[in-house]
């Protein structure tokens, strides 16, 4: 039987998921807690810590769960701490396809200012991956590619990976979608935007990327769509979508540019707000919803995960309540 088993879950490993495909290859197990004053030299006694699957696409899956969506999260997981990761998205029932890549599996943690109210954040660097580590990665990607599906890579790349290593798994999708979203950072979001194979389906950039990859501060909404609107003549996406802070989100397209205001909440923590804004808005589009619309949605997860603690997401009904006050105009 145990024999059975297995054959059928290598079977099932090597066939394409149902749904939205997200791609994590650095996730984290993120803790995150508070404590009355943070003071250089003292003893710190926290709370009790918060332990939650973290990565850009581990948190772009547990968005799209939430919101009652189909999706799979590919994740590069290792060690003890990487079977604890997948344990804790087994908890959300998050469905996983697991990759063994990059030794030990990393942890990264947050800790809230209570007098204050700011909050520390920190993030330590995944193992290095080798080139067996890239094939691996690269395989389970072609295999797992949904038919004409969504798939979101989202969070960092590796070190020891290509920085081209977003066009390398547009290429290993290719046979089966081209419906590739990519919200990264660092060296291949500027090798994505230099050096541009094949224009990515939908592209994500923040505030700070987008000022940093513009050359210059995009102090307005039309700045940003400006900015929006170059990367696609340049051909890095089709769609372009930019987030502004707590002013709200820009999405663009050769022929179309919308913004959407953010709703006022107030603010508890950022962790996996652009995740969960990245989440919901392929859910609606995987949906059929029209591009304003799937950027309201976007919005809307990304302020109710800010109003949430710790590197909890949003709650049951928090999106859907927000959604009618996220306004967004075609400008």
């Amino acid at each position: 039987m145990a024999g059975s088993a297995a054959a059928r879950r290598g079977r099932e490993e090597c066939e394409p998921v149902s749904g939205i495909l997200t791609i994590t290859l650095n996730p984290a197990v993120d803790l995150s807690t508070s404590v009355e004053r943070v003071v250089a030299g003292l003893k710190l006694y926290c709370g009790a810590p918060r332990v939650d699957p973290g990565g850009g696409g581990v948190n772009a899956a547990r968005a799209i769960r939430k919101l009652g969506g189909d999706v799979t999260a590919l994740v590069a997981a290792g060690g003890a701490m990487g079977e604890w990761l997948l344990r804790l998205l087994a908890a959300e029932d998050v469905p996983v396809r697991a990759v063994s890549a990059g030794g030990e599996t990393r942890q990264s943690f947050a800790v809230t200012d209570e007098t204050t109210g700011e909050q520390f954040r920190f993030s330590v660097p995944g193992e290095t991956m080798d080139g067996a580590d890239s094939a691996r990665l690269l395989s389970a990607v072609a295999s797992a590619a949904p038919e004409d599906g969504y798939v979101i890579l989202s969070g960092g790349i590796t070190s020891g990976l290509d920085d081209d290593f977003p066009q390398q798994i547009m290429e290993a999708l290719a046979p089966r979608t081209h419906k590739l979203v990519v919200d990264t950072s660092k060296a291949a979001l500027s090798h994505l935007l230099a050096s541009p194979a094949k224009p990515l389906h939908v592209l994500r950039l923040d505030q700070r990327e987008a000022e940093q990859s513009a050359g210059q501060p995009l102090a307005s909404v039309e700045d940003s769509l400006a900015f929006a609107q170059d990367l696609i003549a340049r051909g890095a996406a089709r769609i372009v979508v930019g987030g502004r802070g707590a002013e709200g989100s820009i999405l663009a397209t050769q022929g179309q540019r919308f913004f959407c205001r953010a709703p006022q909440v107030e603010v508890c923590s950022k962790i996996g707000a652009g995740d969960a804004f990245t989440g919901a808005l392929t859910l609606a589009l995987a949906r059929g919803e029209p591009l304003d619309q799937a950027l309201r949605w976007g919005v809307a997860a990304a302020a109710a995960t800010v109003g949430s603690e710790g590197t909890a997401l949003f709650g049951s009904g928090q999106v859907q309540a927000l959604l009618p006050i996220c306004a967004v105009q075609a400008v």
